[in-house]
């Protein structure tokens, strides 16, 4: 029986309806379906106004940049290489790729040629939910003939033989676990997971940068805590962030998410799999490939700096207290400590304390500093590093002062320090 995607907006829409009119000029009514996450995610109801929409072809990489320019959309050859076309219309963007099958893979890499079989496409494709294809009207179509079953379940099932697939491209048993975790329920399937375990070693072949990205990916899913554990009792885990250490404050991090409401943050669940320790979340940087902002935010929310003083985080903090880690820290580190240590806690993660001083930050903006380097220098203190020798004395002076805004008292503190430098 024939089946229909429910009319979703990214389907009818005039881009979308454009795209589609320009390619079956050239290759007829049928050369062209959606394809892939859009489809999965519109079958189950889970996607979005601005979803990414990419479209499978018969059409050549050619015979689609020409079709695309001859009807005015704008065509970008964003993989040509690899047969695929990006098409802007209205400042909508669809990716466009030929359907292709595999002619050598090494893991990491595959050598594509061209097709015009839905199935040997289908074949190519990691899961059967994910080798899904449909028309402009929503039409499906099923190349496997389980996909839709599998989406339906939520079973994450490799199209063919799992060991096969994975030999493709190692990636794909990062792909299984993120994909279990996002749309998995129940018991994962067995073959695949042996699979994974088998072959884990092949991770090692990947380049960090797609590794970190799948791995963000997973652990952006609303609840990926049972895939964390099938990855650690499997060992990849382990092969993937060696620096990782109890799956606990994971765990709680993200129990307290959900029971706060608070945003899925990857990033920092990616910290909580970590150790304390500066030196190793810039080696789990390194490795990962993570950007510089990336890697500071995770060294910066499992160790330092501290801008010249310790700072313990604890749910008993006092507001005084508060303001100093604060100040120290600037407010995005403070929540992001906060967050771990609570999540590092033993106490129930729906604790009010660990609330109050994550809105803290929100009640209570710094005040500047009330002595500029100006002013040191014209206090006689030479360039030089007692410069940051006196704005620390003062910085600790004014702290205990919990941020007096007495100016005078201020230059009066300076003068007395600049002095006492002089002797």
């Amino acid at each position: 029986m024939t089946q229909k995607l429910p009319a979703r907006p990214w389907m009818t829409s005039a881009e979308a309806k454009a795209v589609f009119a320009a390619l079956e000029a050239i290759g007829g009514a049928g050369c062209a379906r959606f394809v892939g996450g859009c489809v999965r995610d519109a079958l189950l109801g889970r996607d979005s106004p601005d979803v990414d929409v990419d479209i499978a072809t018969t059409l050549a990489p050619d015979q689609t940049l020409q079709a695309l320019q001859a009807a005015g959309i704008k065509a970008v050859p964003t993989g040509i290489d690899h047969g695929t076309v990006t098409a802007v219309a209205s400042g909508r963007s669809f990716e466009i790729t030929t359907l292709r099958r595999d002619v050598e893979t090494d893991g990491r890499h595959a050598v594509v040629a061209y097709t015009q079989d839905w199935a040997e496409d289908a074949a190519r494709r990691d899961f059967r939910l994910n080798a899904l294809y449909a028309d402009l009207d929503g039409t499906l179509h099923d190349p496997t003939g389980a996909g839709i079953a599998d989406a339906r379940a939520g079973r994450i099932i490799f199209v063919g033989d799992p060991a096969t697939r994975i030999r493709e491209d190692y990636l794909r048993i990062l792909r299984f676990f993120r994909f279990t975790a996002a749309y998995g329920r129940g018991a994962p399937d067995a073959q695949a997971l042996a699979a994974c375990a088998a072959l884990k070693d092949g991770l090692s072949t990947l380049s960090g940068e797609r590794v970190s990205k799948e791995l963000l990916k997973l652990l952006a899913a609303p609840d990926p805590r049972e895939v964390a554990r099938l990855m650690a009792a499997t060992g990849i885990l382990g092969l993937i962030l060696p620096q990782a250490g109890a799956l606990t404050p994971f765990e709680h991090l993200v129990a307290i998410e959900s029971e706060m409401l608070f945003t899925c943050d990857a990033l920092l669940r990616l910290a909580a799999l970590l150790p304390g320790d500066g030196d190793m979340a810039r080696e789990a940087a390194r490795r990962l490939r993570l950007s510089n902002a990336q890697r500071d935010r995770i060294v910066a929310a499992v160790s330092g700096p501290d801008r010249g003083a310790a700072v313990r985080i604890v749910s008993w903090m006092s507001p005084r207290e508060m303001r100093r880690a604060i100040w120290r820290l600037g407010a995005d580190v403070f929540r992001d400590r906060v967050k771990l240590a609570w999540a590092a806690s033993t106490r129930d993660v729906t604790a009010p304390q660990w609330r109050m001083l994550l809105v803290y930050p929100d009640t209570w903006t710094p005040p500047p500093f009330p002595i500029s380097g100006d002013e040191i220098l014209a206090s006689g203190v030479p360039h030089g590093p007692l410069v940051g020798i006196v704005r620390s004395e003062i910085e600790s002076w004014w702290l205990d002062l919990d941020f007096t805004d007495d100016k005078l008292a201020a230059i009066e503190r300076l003068k007395a320090v600049a002095q006492g430098l002089a002797y």
